[in-house]
């Protein structure tokens, strides 16, 4: 049997409601030389693997092959399941809540073959909120230098737009499970990449993506902040050529994320001598010469961080916001502005 050009990977958890757009987005292809790999990811709470199983019979596709767990291995195990059964050249990523658009695989597909260097390439999104559109999107930066220097800091790709190419994933692994790294599973996975290859977006908007309830504080008990500020200080000193364990990298990464109380030596010029000296190695990486203004400016904003450092973090005052008495639209504005102020660009 010829082995498709793409393995399309997509965990569902409870989705019965939202898996059927977005399963037909991906039939609905302009590109059709794929599999598409679905794993209900021990869905409980809806009837998840009744309605996957009529859509298998509905549409008779040889190309849909349905998996259904006993148990909930989590995103990053479910993802790794798909990604053992997958036949393809590049693994594709798709959400269950999201939607492609007909031409991503074909416009994704051709940058990837033009471009062997390339292990990730994701798109840019628009961005709905359930099945009402913003207005606004998740744009990106799309050129290698750019994002490689913008992953020191955080994730500049949407998940559920992302191309892989199997090999780099043979060479670096597979999403961690590791509780301690995880999630993000897919800010630590673009990193281990990025090492090696280079890493690109298309700057048209592919992708539907579908804002559902949820929420993330930034509080002094939250492990995915601190599983964050892990990743992007390794991320840093790796650039860097500095130890793993670097204070200043580490004190680099709270400051970026706003956790002042993680702060350790918080030397800031040592902590910018970093940065600088991560995007000068980059540069070199990659023979081009562009970064050295992003660096200044990444600087002055880690500077403005550090001469805030003993304001109330945006937890704390998020949370003493909610308790006061005024309108529920006064509140989510004063919420959307402090959110706005904690965050580096």
């Amino acid at each position: 049997m010829t082995e498709p050009l793409i393995s399309v990977i997509m965990s569902v958890y409870n989705g019965a409601e939202d898996a059927p757009k977005a399963i037909d987005s991906i039939l609905d292809q302009a590109f059709d030389d794929f599999e598409f790999i679905i794993i209900d990811n021990g869905s409980e709470r809806d009837d998840t693997a009744h309605v996957l199983k009529k859509i298998a019979q509905t549409k008779n596709d040889p190309r849909l092959k349905i998996h259904t767990l006993p148990q909930n291995i989590g995103l990053a195990g479910a993802l790794n399941y798909g990604i053992a059964q997958a036949r393809g050249k590049y693994i594709a990523r798709q959400d269950h809540d999201d939607l492609s658009k007909p031409e991503r695989f074909a416009a994704q597909i051709q940058y990837m073959e033009a471009n062997p260097s390339c292990a990730i390439l994701g798109t840019r999104a628009e961005i709905w909120r359930g099945d009402t559109p913003r207005g606004i999107s998740h744009n990106h930066a799309t050129g290698n230098l750019d994002l490689q220097f913008d992953l020191l800091f955080n994730n500049p790709f949407v998940h559920s737009s992302v191309f892989i190419r199997k090999d780099a994933l043979d060479q670096v692994g597979v999403y961690t499970t590791d509780p301690t790294r995880q999630p993000p599973e897919d800010y630590e996975l673009w990193s281990r990449i990025a090492q090696i290859y280079e890493v690109g977006n298309l700057a048209e908007n592919y992708l539907i993506y579908r804002e559902m309830p949820k929420s993330m504080s930034r509080d002094d008990n939250n492990p995915f902040l601190d599983r964050l500020i892990t990743i992007t200080a390794e991320n840093i000193a790796h650039a860097s050529k500095r130890d793993t364990h670097d204070i200043a990298c580490r004190d680099a990464a709270c400051l970026i994320h706003c956790a002042y109380d993680k702060l350790q030596a918080a030397d800031i010029e040592d902590i910018c001598n970093a940065i600088q000296t991560a995007a000068h190695n980059l540069e070199m990486r990659f023979g081009k010469n562009s970064l050295q203004a992003r660096a200044e400016t990444a600087c002055n904003n880690l500077r403005h961080h550090f001469s805030h450092r003993h304001m109330p973090q945006n937890g704390a005052v998020i949370s003493a916001l909610g308790r006061l008495p005024l309108p529920q639209k006064i509140k989510n504005f004063g919420k959307a502005l402090i959110n706005k102020r904690m965050t580096i660009r």
